[in-house]
C-alpha cells in the first residue's frame, strides 16, 4: 500500500518493540520501525504514513546530523493589559446630625456654626468590581473646594466608606484614612491616592470615598455632582 505522505523525521527515543518516538512535522509520534531497521536516539528517519499509521523505513544520512525538525517556536508572550477606569460618583452628599442633609449636593467636613460634625461621602456604586482580578497601579481622585466663606486654605481629611451606594442610612467609616490637598475656595485638584484604596474598592466591587475630621475641625465644604459633574471623580489604573 502507498504511503500517503513521505517526509524527514527526527527519532526522540532507540527503536525497541518495533516501535520508536519521533517528532514529525513538529508533533510527537509513536512510529512503527521496518524490520531488521535499528534507529539510534537522534537519527533522521525517512518515514510515511500508511492507513493513518506513521513508518520508518530507513535512516537518512551517514550520521545523525543536526535536527531537521525543531521544535515549534513557544507561543507568542502577549504583553500585560493595561487601562484606566473613570468612576463618577453617582451620588453625592452630607451626613450631619443622624441624617442626610437635604436640598444640596455638597460634601462637607467638620462642624460649623454649633452643627454636628459632618462627614461627606461620594458614593461610586458597583462598577469597581468589574475589575475583579487586576491590579490597581494608581488612583487620582477629583476635589472641588466650593467658596465656604474662609479664604484660606483647608486640608480635607479622606476616608474610605464602605457603603457603594445611597440607601438612607449613616456612612459606615472603613477606618483608612489619608490627608488630603491643600485647598483654596474654588481650587480643583486631582489628587493621587494610595493604589491601595483603588485596589480596595475593586477588592470588595464596590464602595465610597468621603471626608471626615474626628475632632470637627477644620471645617471644609467640597462641591457635589449637582454643582460640577465631574467633581469627586475616580480615575483607577489597572494592568492584567
Amino acid at each position: 500500500m502507498t504511503a500517503t505522505e513521505w517526509t524527514l523525521a527526527t527519532a526522540l527515543t532507540a527503536s525497541a518493540s518495533a516501535k520508536i518516538t519521533a517528532r514529525v512535522n513538529g508533533a510527537i509520534q509513536s512510529v512503527n520501525v521496518a524490520r531488521d531497521l535499528t534507529v539510534a536516539t537522534g537519527d533522521v528517519v525517512i518515514v510515511g504514513k500508511v492507513t493513518g499509521q506513521w513508518f520508518a523505513i530507513g535512516r537518512a544520512f551517514t550520521a545523525a546530523p543536526a535536527d531537521v525538525d525543531p521544535p515549534p517556536p513557544p507561543p507568542p508572550v502577549f504583553d500585560t493589559a493595561v487601562g484606566t477606569l473613570l468612576l463618577p460618583a453617582i451620588w453625592t452628599g452630607t451626613y450631619r446630625d443622624g441624617g442626610w442633609v437635604t436640598g444640596s449636593t455638597d460634601t462637607e467636613q467638620g462642624s460649623r456654626g454649633g452643627a454636628g460634625n459632618a462627614t461627606g461621602v461620594a458614593f461610586y456604586g458597583y462598577k469597581a468590581g468589574s475589575l475583579a482580578g487586576a491590579t490597581v497601579t494608581g488612583a487620582r481622585v477629583r476635589l472641588v473646594r466650593a467658596f465656604d466663606g474662609s479664604a484660606s486654605s483647608v486640608t480635607p481629611t479622606l476616608q474610605q466608606i464602605v457603603e457603594a451606594a445611597y440607601d438612607g442610612s449613616a456612612p459606615t467609616l472603613a477606618g483608612t484614612s489619608t490627608a488630603g490637598p491643600s485647598l483654596a475656595p474654588g481650587a480643583t485638584v486631582d489628587y493621587a491616592l494610595d493604589p491601595a484604596w483603588g485596589q480596595a474598592l475593586v477588592n470588595a466591587g464596590g464602595g465610597a470615598l468621603g471626608v471626615y475630621a474626628a475632632g470637627g475641625s477644620p471645617y471644609v465644604r467640597l462641591t457635589g455632582t449637582g454643582e460640577q459633574p465631574d467633581a469627586w471623580l475616580l480615575a483607577l489604573d489597572w494592568q492584567r
